[in-house]
C-alpha cells in the first residue's frame, strides 16, 4: 500500500511530476495524450517511460468516462444503443495497448450523469467545498434518453463486462470501475436515472457479475461513505468485505460530513470518519496499490494553484498515516 495521486495539469505536465518527486509521491494514476480511441502501445509506452524519467511509476491510467455525460467518450455502450459493439472494441484494443506498454491497469466510470452536485458549502478557513442535497438535485429526465431503470441498467452493465473483462484477465490488466457518485433513493433514482452502483448492494452485485481477479473496483472512499446514513461507524466492514475478496484495484482517499442524500466534502483530517482507523483496515485485509487524494476542496490563494496545494496537504497528510501504520506493524 503506497501513496498516490491522480490530479494532472495537462499544459504542465513535466512541471507537474517534478513536483510530485519533491513531494515524496512516486505513484501516479495518469491521463495519456488524446482519447482511448487514438491509444497505440507505442504512445503509451512513450508516456509511460516519461513519467518514468521523474522518478514516478505510472500505476493506473484514466479510460474516459463510459457514458453520454459531458465529455464522455463511449455513450452508446450505456445508451444500449447499436453502436455499442464498436466502441466495446475501443475499450478492448486500448485494453491491449495498455498491457503492451506495460502498466497494469485501467480506471473507469459507468454513468448516465456523471459527478452531479447541488452546490458549495464554506469550509475551514474560507475554503470552497462541494456539496449533495437531494432534496435540492434537478428532476428534469434526461433529454434524449428518458427513464431509465434498474434492470436495462444492469443488462448493459453485463453486456459490457461479458465482452470487455475476458479481455482484461486475457492482458493481465486490472479494471478499477468508480461507484456512482451521489448515490439517490432506488428506484427513484436522480433525472429518471436509477443509479445501481450507488449502494454498497448494488457494488457486491457489480463485483459478482464476473469472477475474474482483473474485475474490481477503483474504491472511492467517499462515494461508498455517501452511500451510508452513518459513514463514522459503517465504513470499515464494507472495506473489508471488498478487501478481504481483492476487489478494490484503488482507492480515493476522501472524507465527508452528512451522509446518504445529504453531505459535504471535507479535507481528509476533518469529516465523520477516522482516517487512520480506515487505513488500518486497508491494511488489515493486504490492500497493495495506491491510496490517492480525491475532491479537495477549493482553496482560495493568489498566485498559486490552489488544487495542487490541497493535493498536496492530502499527500502529506496520507504520508503520515502510512508511517504510523507501517510503525504500528513493526511493533
Amino acid at each position: 500500500m503506497h501513496v498516490g495521486t491522480q490530479f494532472e495539469p495537462a499544459d504542465r505536465a513535466g512541471e507537474y511530476y517534478q513536483h510530485l518527486a519533491q513531494l515524496g509521491c512516486t505513484h501516479i494514476c495518469s491521463n495519456p495524450p488524446g482519447p482511448a480511441s487514438a491509444w497505440t502501445a507505442d504512445m503509451l509506452s512513450q508516456h509511460r517511460e516519461r513519467t518514468e524519467s521523474f522518478g514516478l511509476s505510472l500505476d493506473l491510467m484514466q479510460l474516459a468516462h463510459i457514458g453520454p455525460n459531458p465529455g464522455g467518450q463511449f455513450p452508446s455502450i450505456m445508451l444500449g444503443t447499436p453502436e455499442r459493439d464498436r466502441e466495446i472494441d475501443v475499450v478492448c484494443d486500448a485494453i491491449r495497448a495498455t498491457a503492451a506498454a506495460g502498466i497494469p491497469a485501467l480506471k473507469y466510470y459507468l454513468s448516465y450523469l456523471g459527478v452531479v452536485s447541488t452546490g458549495t458549502a464554506k469550509g475551514r478557513g474560507g475554503s470552497v467545498a462541494r456539496t449533495f442535497v437531494y432534496a435540492d438535485a434537478e428532476q428534469e429526465p434526461l433529454e434524449g434518453i428518458g427513464a431509465v431503470d434498474a434492470g436495462t441498467t444492469w443488462e448493459r452493465i453485463t453486456y459490457f463486462l461479458e465482452r470487455v473483462i475476458p479481455v482484461a484477465e486475457e492482458e493481465k490488466v486490472r479494471m478499477a470501475c468508480h461507484p456512482q457518485d451521489p448515490p439517490v433513493p432506488q428506484p427513484r433514482g436522480l433525472r429518471g436515472i436509477d443509479r445501481v452502483m450507488g449502494s454498497v448492494d448494488g457494488l457486491k452485485r457489480f463485483i459478482e457479475i464476473s469472477p475474474s481477479p482483473y474485475h474490481g473496483l477503483n474504491f472511492c472512499q467517499g462515494t461508498v461513505c455517501e452511500m451510508l446514513e452513518k459513514p463514522g461507524e459503517e465504513i470499515f466492514d464494507i472495506i473489508r468485505y471488498f478487501g478481504e475478496r481483492d476487489k478494490i484495484f484503488n482507492v480515493h482517499f476522501r472524507n465527508i460530513r452528512g451522509g446518504f442524500l445529504n453531505f459535504v466534502e471535507t479535507f481528509p483530517d476533518e469529516g465523520d470518519v477516522d482516517m487512520y482507523q480506515a487505513l488500518r483496515v486497508y491494511d488489515e485485509v493486504g490492500y497493495k496499490y495506491m491510496i490517492m487524494p480525491d475532491h479537495a476542496p477549493h482553496l482560495s490563494l493568489s498566485g498559486s494553484d490552489e488544487r495542487l496545494v490541497a493535493f498536496a496537504f492530502a499527500l502529506g497528510y496520507q504520508t503520515a498515516l502510512l508511517q504510523a501504520i507501517n510503525q504500528l506493524r513493526q511493533g
